[in-house]
Order: structure tokens, then C-alpha cells, then sequence
């Protein structure tokens, strides 16, 4: 993994597995991922890659039958100080039961999480201003009345209008915008030093997304914090990130600063993403480039390199074989591919260079 001086999320190995009658799928399947502070990291790849259960799974909220089967989720807790006074000591969340006290302090106050739907998210049964209470109250001590007042200020932060009366409205009253924002509300009354957001612009027209995204980016630099942004859409990428972690079928393929990922592109199926993107600009009728194939069941994955079936360089006789390991590309980039192994990287920067310019730029 890339190296981070000030690391405050490591995650190591991490394997997460869903057991059934049917047999196992290793939905998270050895996911390395560095978070900095103040950084936000992306994490980018087709649907059904595990993106949403690598970050459900640092939060430890995968119900059964989804199960940790191993790896490390080393936290920088800011709230337990080293007894050195060298600063946070590191917990290893994966160590923790998920419904124990030492968790639940962590959940929604130095950990927080914007769901992909709000409507699904948010109880239709409580109004917005007693969940923004609720989660205020259950980490401070502090008044009911106090923490209402918190919570209108929160609510006028996130830009929703009105914020005494929409502390006593539901969330079925309020668009999927405002329900949005009031997710973030919920999610930054505490004041986390890490926000992971799981593809919150993925159900809003596309002014409203802008505008979430805009003011995600205001709030993570008025709060100093970092962010864990889960999407399937580079230009969203593009926008937001420091760094970028590409996944494919429970693994990270590429990680490394987002100007190098879309610049240069190590692995072959970061290639074919961005080789997707629609372009302005192309001549009428000209078809779109799409990754052939489909992504495969994760409790059938082929033998040796996972994306081996899909790949336009696969290397015959060694893909289909043998699973690649990570290979650090500089001090900050990794990749899993046969091509960058055993030569320093040179018949992959070949590959690269062959796959002709760039398909976008930040």
C-alpha cells in the first residue's frame, strides 16, 4: 500500500464474507486502503465490486450472514490519546464487537456514514430534528434543548432552508435533496474526523448533485476532516478526490494520487474505466468504448488474476493462473498486475503506452 506519513485509516488485508447454503462469496477479498488526514480517498469500480461493503465493513455494520473473516481496520482514535502523549493511539476496529460500547462510541461520532438512499436511511416515524438529537445526545453530554439549537445550526450549515420549522418535519415532507442534506446534518453534528459517503449523489438530478458535492467539499475543509468517497463516476472523482483506491471484485487493483490515476493509469481495467467516460466532441454515431464482458459472481471468480477474461493484455499461460501481488509503483502508488512484477514495471509502462492518450484528465 501507498505510503501515508499521518495515516488516520489503514485498512489491511481486510476480507469480508457472506456464507450461505450455496456456498461462500468473498465480497471483500484482501482490500488494502490508506485514508490521510485531511485527504479524501475515492473508491471507484463497476457495481458489485464490494465498495459499499468494504465501507460498511469499516463501520463493522455487515449483518449476517456478512461476517470479518480477517484482516486489520487500524483507526487513528483523535478520543484515545496514546498514554506516550505521542498523539492518537490506533485501535484495530476489527478487534471490537460490533454492538460493544468501545464501537458505538466510534460509530456516528469519529466514524460517520452518508447513505447512498436518504428515504431509506432517515425513520419515517421520527422527525428530521429528533435524529439529529438523538445522535448529538447519544456522544455529548449535553441538554435536549441544547442539543436542539445544535441541530437547527447544523441544518442551516447543510444549506436547508428554514431550519427551526424543518427540525419538526418527516423526512417523507422533504425532497430527496433535502433529505440528503439532512443525512449530512446527522452525520456531521458530532463532528467526525472521518465521513464516509457510499454514492451520495447517486439518486439526485444532476444541479442537486453538483450542489451536495460542493458543499461536501465546504464542510470537509471547514471541519478539517477526511473523507472515504464511494462512486462509480469518474467525473465525480475528477472533482473531489486526493486519491484514488480502483476496485474489482473485492480487491483494490490501483491505488494512488488522482492526477496519476487518471494520467497515468497503471492497470489494465483502470485503463478501460477511463476509456469509458463519453467525450464530447465525437463524431455522430461513433460508439462508445465499453469494458467487454461482465463483472463475475464473486463466489465464481476465475482462477489466477481476476480480470483476466476481461483484459486486452492479459499474458497467456501466467494471468489465468497465478493471482497478482500488490507491487508499489513510487512511494504513493501500488497496483495488482502481472505486468509491473518482475522487470520494474517497464512492460507495464509499454502496456500503457501502447493503449494510446490519456481518456481524461482531471
Amino acid at each position: 500500500m501507498a505510503m501515508n506519513q499521518d495515516p488516520l485509516l489503514e485498512v489491511v488485508d481486510l476480507r469480508t464474507h457472506f456464507v450461505s447454503s450455496e456456498g461462500t462469496v468473498p465480497a471483500v477479498d484482501g482490500v488494502n486502503l490508506t485514508v490521510g488526514r485531511n485527504r479524501t480517498v475515492c473508491v471507484v469500480g463497476e457495481s458489485g465490486c464490494g465498495k459499499s461493503v468494504t465501507a460498511r465493513s469499516v463501520l463493522r455494520l455487515v449483518d449476517p450472514p456478512g461476517r470479518h473473516v480477517g484482516g486489520e481496520i487500524r483507526w487513528a482514535s483523535p478520543s484515545a490519546k496514546s498514554g506516550s502523549g505521542n498523539g492518537d493511539r490506533v485501535i484495530d476496529l476489527a478487534g471490537l464487537d460490533p454492538r460493544g460500547e468501545a464501537m458505538r462510541r466510534i460509530r456516528g461520532n469519529e466514524i460517520a456514514m452518508v447513505f447512498q438512499e436518504p428515504m431509506a436511511s432517515l425513520s419515517p416515524m421520527h422527525t428530521i430534528g429528533d435524529q439529529i438529537v438523538e445522535a448529538i445526545r447519544l456522544h455529548q453530554p449535553v441538554s435536549k434543548k441544547e442539543a436542539r439549537q445544535r441541530g437547527i445550526e447544523q441544518l442551516r450549515r447543510v444549506g436547508i432552508p428554514r431550519p427551526e420549522d424543518r427540525m419538526d418535519a418527516y423526512s417523507f415532507q422533504l425532497s430527496g435533496g433535502m433529505c440528503q442534506r439532512a443525512m449530512i446534518a446527522i452525520a456531521l453534528a458530532c463532528q467526525p474526523a472521518l465521513l464516509i459517503a457510499d454514492e451520495p449523489t447517486t439518486a439526485l438530478d444532476v444541479t442537486t448533485q453538483a450542489r451536495i458535492l460542493d458543499l461536501l467539499l465546504e464542510l470537509k475543509e471547514d471541519l478539517a476532516m477526511s473523507m472515504l468517497f464511494i462512486t462509480h463516476d469518474l467525473g465525480v472523482v475528477a472533482e473531489v478526490a486526493d486519491d484514488v483506491a480502483v476496485m474489482y471484485l473485492g480487491k483494490v487493483v490501483e491505488f494512488g494520487p488522482v492526477d496519476q490515476i487518471f494520467h497515468q493509469p497503471a492497470h489494465p481495467y483502470t485503463r478501460a474505466l477511463l476509456r469509458s467516460i463519453p467525450t464530447f466532441g465525437l463524431d455522430r454515431g461513433h460508439r462508445l468504448e465499453a469494458i467487454p464482458g461482465l463483472v463475475p459472481h464473486p463466489g465464481r471468480r476465475p482462477r489466477g488474476c481476476s480480470y483476466h477474461p476481461r483484459c486486452d493484455v492479459a499474458i497467456a499461460g501466467l494471468c489465468e493462473q497465478t493471482a497478482p501481488v500488490t507491487t508499489p509503483l513510487d512511494d504513493r502508488a501500488t497496483v495488482q498486475c502481472h505486468l509491473y512484477e518482475n522487470d520494474g514495471g517497464s512492460t507495464g509502462r509499454r502496456a500503457t503506452e501502447a493503449a494510446g492518450p490519456k481518456a481524461a484528465a482531471r
